[in-house]
């Protein structure tokens, strides 16, 4: 009753459990390495970025998402239900997260709003937390910040693939410059450019994403007509070498702004971990805690000393792939953990906090096709496999009437309680764990009916064999049970284990059979201790049951019969069991 009132009080309250993807259909998408000279990534890194993949995408460990390689470049993401496009983006996104000292800061004055990508989350200010001693928390520069942010991962343009050295397309964009890109030479900071120089550079407007990645960080910074759209617009990891000074742009409300940041001096590797949590005053908040405490700290006592006199130059900017998460400035010497929040949803936090704690990719990616898988196979083969359980459930039952007649129906009562606990831990475990039901799984479970009446026929037998030593069936019970429950305890827990290790080591498809298994093996331990024992306690106390014809028990006198025959003239004699 209690799992029963959770199927239809909580969530959509539908008695539907989740199905997987070849069963309901769902996702796939096709996503391919991005690589400089467009040749194929090394096998290990491709490996290294299906498994990143793969863990954010399966956080829970059960819903059985399908990430594999495909030739030698190429990782496929399929995934049950219907998936919108952007969401998966944010799991494929390269996450490289790199904490760098703000060099200079200038509004983006090219006067056209930044194009957030599909996948971008909101944007916000962030500042690290402080420390137990109490140091001082750093608040949210004027200038505010960043993109849309936490997992963001531009599609890269038609050039996303680029097929010559970085040299030689740097070499190609100067080309097609021309004067402009002398122009852009002399100038040496973008707030001395006169109206003449800006009328120059206009071709610097028209060069594409990709284009523009190519050329030096002092001329992306100081080149007003290059803009944050073109900057959030380069193939993602285009800025992810933590030894080069990079430009990023960042977004806060009403003014857009290009950050020229310095070497990274920490990185996403040395985040240990990455969580989240609601604040009453700040919303929804990503922390981290890191591996070496001191290269933050570090990082935060050189930001504060070069600063000292300007504190618009206290600013460490959080850059999450190719845009700023925020830009906070930096009020005193940080000892503690760091701190990401600011207008985020749950979604965005979950994402980012995931994006951290498995790593970032080694790889970037481009996502070259995203289709609808149909069910039309899987829901054919998911009739088979049902009908295939109805026929084992109907074998072992007629089997059970016909040799255990009375006892009979008691299998057909634990089957169906077992049954019911099984379909409403499906509903939940869909619900509130995200678990997926799939073809192998529901082998699993036909598998998990031989283990279901093995434990019945354990009883049965040795309630059997009680009283053909001459004990009342209702004196035979409570002994029969004494004996037979330890069988049945070894015998599920060689089960549970079985499966418990298969599920540990066997991936994809495999760990869903093995979860189905150990969790039938643990409502078969529920059935028969508070059901079928009970019940079979019960219904020895009738005289109708205790009827050789009618119980099972083999052609023995009844209960009746052996009473009578253990009173004589005498009065009552002494019986076996007492």
């Amino acid at each position: 009753m209690a799992l029963f009132s959770l199927v239809f009080f909580t969530g959509d309250k539908k008695p539907h459990p989740k199905l997987g993807l070849d069963l309901q259909g769902g996702t796939s998408m096709t996503l391919k390495a991005a690589t400089l000279g467009g040749q194929a990534p090394d096998k290990d890194r491709l490996e290294r970025a299906r498994q990143i993949i793969a863990s954010r995408v399966d956080s829970t460990g059960v819903s059985e998402p399908e990430v594999v390689t495909e030739g030698n470049s190429n990782i496929v993401v399929n995934v049950a239900g219907k998936n919108d496009k952007a969401d998966l983006r944010r799991l494929v996104a390269p996450a490289e997260l790199r904490f760098r000292k703000v060099v200079a800061a200038v509004p983006d004055t090219a006067g056209v709003e930044p194009t957030p990508t599909p996948s971008a989350s909101a944007s916000g200010s962030a500042a690290p937390a402080p420390s137990a001693s109490g140091s001082a928390t750093p608040a949210p520069s004027a200038s505010g910040n960043a993109s849309a942010a936490a997992g963001a991962s531009a599609a890269p343009s038609a050039s996303a693939t680029p097929d010559v050295s970085l040299e030689k397309r740097r070499a190609a964009v100067i080309a097609k410059l021309g004067p402009a890109y002398q122009a852009a030479q002399a100038i040496q900071s973008p707030e001395q450019v006169t109206p003449q120089q800006l009328a120059a550079l206009k071709p610097f407007g028209e060069l594409s994403a990709d284009e523009v990645a190519a050329l030096p960080a002092d001329i992306q910074f100081n080149v007003p007509t290059i803009t944050c759209k073109q900057l959030n617009g380069r193939m993602p990891g285009s800025i992810s070498d933590p030894k080069q000074t990079v430009v990023a742009c960042g977004k806060d409300v009403g003014a857009t702004e290009k950050y020229k940041l310095d070497v990274a001096k920490v990185v996403g590797e040395d985040v240990k971990d990455a969580g989240f949590t609601n604040q009453p005053t700040q919303g929804w908040v990503v922390n981290l805690s890191f591996k070496n405490q001191d290269k933050w700290t570090n990082l935060s006592k050189e930001v504060f000393g070069a600063g000292a006199a300007d504190k618009s130059q206290r600013q460490v900017a959080i850059v999450l792939d190719n845009q700023v998460v925020s830009a906070p400035s930096i009020e005193g010497v940080m000892t503690g953990d760091a701190q990401i929040y600011g207008q985020f949803s749950r979604e965005d936090v979950v994402t980012l906090a995931q994006q951290l704690k498995y790593g970032s990719l080694p790889l970037s990616f481009a996502i070259e096709d995203f289709t609808t898988v149909t069910p039309t196979l899987g829901t054919q083969q998911m009739k088979m496999g049902l009908l295939a359980g109805a026929i084992g459930v109907a074998l072992v039952i007629l089997y059970c009437l016909f040799y255990y007649r009375a006892l009979g129906l008691v299998v057909i009562l634990s089957l169906l309680a077992s049954g019911v606990l099984v379909f409403a831990s499906l509903v939940l475990l869909g619900r509130f764990q995200g678990y997926t039901l799939s073809l192998a799984g529901i082998a699993g479970f036909i598998v998990a009916i031989g283990i279901t009446a093995d434990s019945f026929v354990v009883y049965f037998e040795r309630l059997k064999d009680e009283v053909k030593d001459g004990r009342t069936v209702r004196s035979a019970v409570p002994r029969a049970w004494v004996r037979a429950r330890r069988t049945i305890l070894s015998a599920d827990t060689v089960s549970f284990l079985a499966a418990a290790v298969l599920y540990v080591l066997a991936i994809g498809a495999v760990k869903g059979f093995a979860f189905t298994l150990g969790l039938s093996t643990l409502i078969d331990v529920l059935v028969v201790f508070l059901f079928t024992h009970p019940l079979v306690a019960l219904l020895s106390r009738s005289s109708t049951f205790t009827s050789p014809r009618i119980s099972g028990l083999g052609n023995l006198r009844s209960d009746k019969a052996i009473t009578a025959s253990q009173t004589g003239r005498l009065g009552a004699v002494r019986t076996k069991e007492s």
